[in-house]
C-alpha cells in the first residue's frame, strides 16, 4: 500500500515542478524567437499548464484506464472553474478586460456543449476524438491569428509585464524545456500507476480517482499561476489560464486519449459530471462575459463557486462509499 501512495505523491510533486519548468523554458524560448507576448500567453502557457492533463490522460488511455483519462480531463475543468477561480476570486475579485478572453468565453461554452453531445450515445469513438482534435486545430489557427493581429490587448500587456526580468538565456530555456518534458512523462507514469493501485486497494473506481485526486493534482499549475497573477493584479492572466486550460482539456486532452483508445462512457458521467461541467461553464460565461461592460467575478461569486466544488466532491466521495 505504501508504494502506490508514495508513487502518487512523488508523481504529483514531480508533475507540478516539471510543468513549471516546461512552461518557463517554453515561454522564454518563444520570447527569444520574437513571439508576441499575447501569443505566448494564449498558446505556450496554455499548452504548458495543460501538459500534465495531456500526458496523464494519454498514458491512462494507453494502459486501458479510460476512467482516469476522462475523469482527469473533465475533473480538471470542474476544478479549474469551481476551485481555482473560486479561491482566486476570494483573494482578489477578477475583472475581465481582455477582448480576446471575452471571445473565448462563448467558444468554451460551445466546445463544452459539443463534448456533451458527443458523449450522449454512451461512447467516445475515434471519429469523435478526431472531430475534437480538428476543432482544436482550428482553434489554434484562430488563436495564432488573434495573437498576431492584436497588437494591443490587456492580456498581452499583463503577460509582457510578467515576462519582464524573467527571460533566461536561450540555451538554458531549451534545457529547461527538455528536462521539463522528460520529467512530465516520467512523473505522469508514476502518478497513473499509483492512482490505479490505490483505486483497486480501496475499491474506488478509476473514474472517481481521476475526477478527484488526479484532477486536482494536474490542475495545481493553474492554481499556482492564477493565484500569483491575482495577487499581482493581473486579472486577465488569472482567468486566461483557466479558459485556455479548459479548452485544451476538452479538445486536445480528450481528443488524444480517445484517438488512442475509444471509450465506453458510464451513465453517471453524463448525468453527474458533464452536467456539473456544463453548469459551471455556463455560469462562468454569464458572470465573466460582462454584457454591459468588463466582466467581473466578485468574492460572493467566488464563494459560490467554492461551495459548488465542495458539494460536488463530497457527493462523489459519499456516493462511492455508499454503494
Amino acid at each position: 500500500m505504501m508504494l502506490p501512495f508514495f508513487s502518487l505523491v512523488v508523481g504529483l510533486m514531480l508533475l507540478v515542478w516539471s510543468a513549471s519548468l516546461f512552461v518557463d523554458g517554453a515561454a522564454s524560448a518563444a520570447r527569444h524567437f520574437g513571439m508576441p507576448p499575447l501569443l505566448i500567453g494564449m498558446v505556450i502557457v496554455g499548452f504548458g499548464t495543460s501538459a500534465p492533463e495531456m500526458v496523464v490522460s494519454a498514458f491512462s488511455a494507453l494502459q486501458n484506464n479510460p476512467g482516469i483519462a476522462l475523469g482527469n480531463a473533465y475533473g480538471s475543468n470542474i476544478t479549474n472553474i469551481a476551485l481555482i477561480l473560486g479561491v482566486t476570486a476570494l483573494i482578489s475579485p477578477i475583472a475581465v478586460h481582455s477582448l480576446v478572453l471575452r471571445k473565448e468565453l462563448p467558444i468554451l461554452t460551445a466546445v463544452t456543449a459539443l463534448a456533451a453531445f458527443q458523449l450522449w450515445d454512451g461512447e467516445l469513438s475515434r471519429d469523435d476524438a478526431f472531430v475534437l482534435l480538428g476543432v482544436f486545430a482550428g482553434l489554434m489557427i484562430w488563436t495564432v491569428w488573434q495573437g498576431l493581429r492584436k497588437k494591443t490587448d490587456s492580456l498581452g500587456n499583463e503577460i509582457e509585464q510578467d515576462l519582464e526580468g524573467r527571460t533566461i538565456p536561450l540555451e538554458k530555456a531549451l534545457l529547461w524545456l527538455g528536462i521539463g518534458l522528460v520529467l512530465l512523462i516520467a512523473s505522469s507514469r508514476l502518478l497513473v500507476w499509483g492512482a490505479v493501485e490505490i483505486a483497486h486497494v480501496f475499491g474506488v473506481s478509476d473514474l472517481i480517482i481521476g475526477l478527484t485526486i488526479v484532477a486536482v493534482g494536474t490542475s495545481l499549475p493553474e492554481l499556482a499561476s492564477s493565484v500569483i497573477a491575482a495577487k499581482k493584479g493581473e486579472h486577465d492572466i488569472a482567468i486566461g489560464n483557466i479558459l485556455g486550460s479548459n479548452l485544451f482539456n476538452t479538445l486536445a486532452v480528450v481528443g488524444i486519449a480517445g484517438s488512442i483508445q475509444p471509450m465506453k462512457i458510464a451513465s453517471e458521467v453524463m448525468s453527474r459530471d458533464i452536467s456539473v461541467m456544463i453548469f459551471l461553464t455556463v455560469s462562468l460565461f454569464l458572470i465573466g462575459y460582462g454584457f454591459r461592460g468588463p466582466g467581473r467575478i466578485n468574492r460572493y461569486e467566488g464563494a459560490g463557486l467554492l461551495v459548488c466544488y465542495l458539494s460536488y466532491t463530497i457527493y462523489l466521495v459519499t456516493s462511492n462509499f455508499a454503494q
